[in-house]
């Protein structure tokens, strides 16, 4: 209980620190464990065992991202596994063993510590990923690929490691024990499959009709844990028996529930993962060794780095998105503790090798977020600005700023019409992508004068504003009313206060871009319930004219924080008390029994 109060006090502390200061919630996990750990206050005087337990946290993530994809998906992706995962573990690998081998140690030793640090975390790239909404991207995919390739290839370097090894117990034979350990995991790859596809649905089925959230998620565990415990049991990857797990049950009808049972676990142990990788690391070689080490690191991290960089063009990717997939996979990942550790106890590694490249392989992982913060301030600071694009149509009858979801669906409308519009977006990858699906998109920012001469604001007739940004979006329509009064602005409104801004700078057609669309929904819940539509619709009409009233009456309580609550408080409960009334006098005059709704309280 005191540990684990201990473990949570110091994520409370450094996790919260490391985001403000932008260095991401990894690096904090990080600090966290190596303060509370035997090299600083010594709070903590095992990390390994720690470790054993958090290890899980890895395992729920990899169902999780497993859960997300189909099996077709992953058939897909075959390509990108075994080709660019390959790829990145054989150059990392030769780039890495170079260095060993010139250095004077034997070639096994070159070899095992070469293919154990080739190999990259998949609990950090993964978070990072997620940070930056980065998975579903060609960078993302690619990544994950290579990180699922040496997910399988963790388990033969174990083996690997057991060979080239002294320590191999002499009586016992590396081939039979292959061939009996290779039949065991092929059975036991075959249950999961079997299991997932005939027993685990059917069981979630029955536990799901019995109504008992806790039920459910105990069986999500058990499921997860079984599976994991069953591929560790048999020399395989515990993580990859839960991705394999999550991957059969994508397409179940249960996927979000799971999902949504697993993720507070998987945080939490992924938290503790890292904050054992912290505690664990040996600080004290920086200061009986400290050339090595620092050398050591930078040589790991900056040969890995340039070897994914020179890969990345033959995987598709170009620019920036090269160098970031490179620093992403630049660290050293946590299957590499298990892979030295055995390289260490065959003796295919000396004890003070092993420890060195220990120390590598988790300063590494604090170095990866630090580097991408570099990588961020670089880009944003030295990288030059794209030009805007050249107007092909001068003489445009609307003009629509921002391609979002919102600006999309209007543009098309447009078009459906048969009217052209000329669409801007300031997002160069928001261009680059819609031209790809046909439409014409031009690059540049709205809110300068000189680009909207350029787009013929001189002979548009309206100009939909659709930016996401409000401050950006308050500027645009600022520009227009002063410099280009002869067009009609159509806006749309980010919330209420943002419609109530726009409102108030006399913009008379202000959309608020969920509003409409939440209305329906609305009017379809209460179908669903058996309402006559006629009903729901007055319903819905309704409470679009109250929204539109407490707009009007609140417009100059906006800036009150207090006067503004309270007046959405009082038009709410008024709201609710009129409808209340009418569906009541509605019930009573109705001559067959319909759809009834009971009040607050009954």
């Amino acid at each position: 209980m005191n540990q684990a109060i201990l473990f949570l006090g110091a994520a409370l502390v450094f996790v919260p620190l490391a985001v403000r200061l932008g260095l991401g919630s990894v690096l904090g996990y990080l600090l966290a464990g190596v303060v509370i750990g035997p090299m600083a206050l010594g709070l903590v005087s095992d990390p390994q065992a720690l470790l054993h337990v958090s290890e899980l946290g890895v395992v729920l993530m990899l169902f999780v991202i497993g859960l997300e994809l189909e099996p077709k998906r992953l058939w897909a992706m075959r390509g990108m596994v075994f080709g660019g995962g390959a790829a990145q573990m054989g150059v990392c690998a030769a780039a890495v063993g170079s260095v060993g081998w010139a250095l004077g140690w034997t070639w096994q030793a070159s070899l095992i510590g070469a293919l154990a640090l080739a190999l990259s975390s998949t609990a950090i790239v993964v978070a990072l990923l997620q940070e930056r909404n980065l998975m579903p991207a060609p960078l993302g995919r690619h990544g994950f690929s290579m990180l699922l390739f040496q997910d399988m290839a963790a388990i033969p370097l174990l083996a690997l490691a057991a060979v080239l090894g002294q320590a191999a117990p002499p009586s016992a034979s590396p081939a039979a024990a292959a061939s009996v350990a290779w039949w065991w995991q092929l059975g036991a790859v075959a249950a999961v499959v079997l299991l997932g596809r005939y027993v685990a649905y059917p069981v979630m089925h029955f536990v799901a009709r019995m109504q008992v959230r806790e039920l459910f998620t105990g069986f999500a565990l058990l499921l997860v844990l079984g599976v994991a415990a069953l591929m560790g049991q048999v020399g395989l990857s515990m993580g990859l028996g839960a991705f394999l797990a999550g991957v059969l049950l994508a397409s179940s009808e249960y996927r979000h529930a799971l999902e949504s049972d697993i993720l507070p676990f998987k945080g939490l142990l992924l938290g503790l993962f890292f904050i054992a990788v912290g505690m664990g690391m040996d600080l004290g070689l920086l200061v009986s060794m400290p050339v090595q080490v620092v050398a050591g690191l930078l040589l790991v991290v900056g040969l890995k780095t340039l070897a994914v960089w020179a890969l990345a063009p033959w995987l598709g990717l170009k620019g920036r998105d090269k160098l970031l997939l490179a620093l992403l996979l630049s660290q050293v990942g946590e299957f590499a503790f298990v892979v030295l550790s055995a390289a260490k106890l065959s003796g295919a590694l000396s004890a003070s090798q092993a420890d060195l490249l220990t120390l590598i392989a988790a300063l590494s992982m604090a170095s990866t977020p630090l580097l991408l913060k570099v990588f961020d301030w670089a880009c944003r600071e030295k990288s030059p600005e794209r030009p805007a694009d050249i107007f092909e149509d001068a003489h445009p009858p609307v003009i629509v700023v921002g391609f979002g979801r919102y600006g999309q669906t209007v543009a098309r409308l447009l078009m459906a019409a048969g009217i052209t519009p000329t669409v801007i977006d300031h997002d160069a990858n928001t261009v680059d992508s819609a031209r790809r699906f046909g439409f014409k998109v031009y690059f540049g920012d709205a809110t300068h004068s000189d680009l909207l001469h350029a787009a013929g604001i001189e002979h548009a007739q309206a100009v939909v504003v659709a930016i996401d940004d409000v401050a950006q979006c308050n500027r645009l329509v600022s520009t227009l009313q002063h410099s280009h009064t002869h067009v009609r602005i159509v806006a749309r409104a980010r919330d209420a206060r943002h419609a109530m801004e726009l409102a108030e700078m006399g913009v008379a057609h202000v959309e608020r871009e969920l509003f409409e669309s939440s209305l329906r929904s609305g009017r379809s819940v209460l179908e669903v319930l058996g309402m006559d539509r006629t009903q729901s619709k007055q319903l819905a009409d309704n409470f679009r004219r109250h929204s539109l009233e407490f707009l009007r009456h609140a417009q100059s309580e906006r800036h009150v924080a207090e006067s503004f609550i309270e007046r959405l408080r009082q038009t709410r409960e008024q709201f609710e008390r009129e409808m209340q009334a009418d569906l009541e006098r509605q019930a009573r005059h109705e001559s067959k029994a319909g759809w009834h709704v009971q009040g607050p309280g009954r």
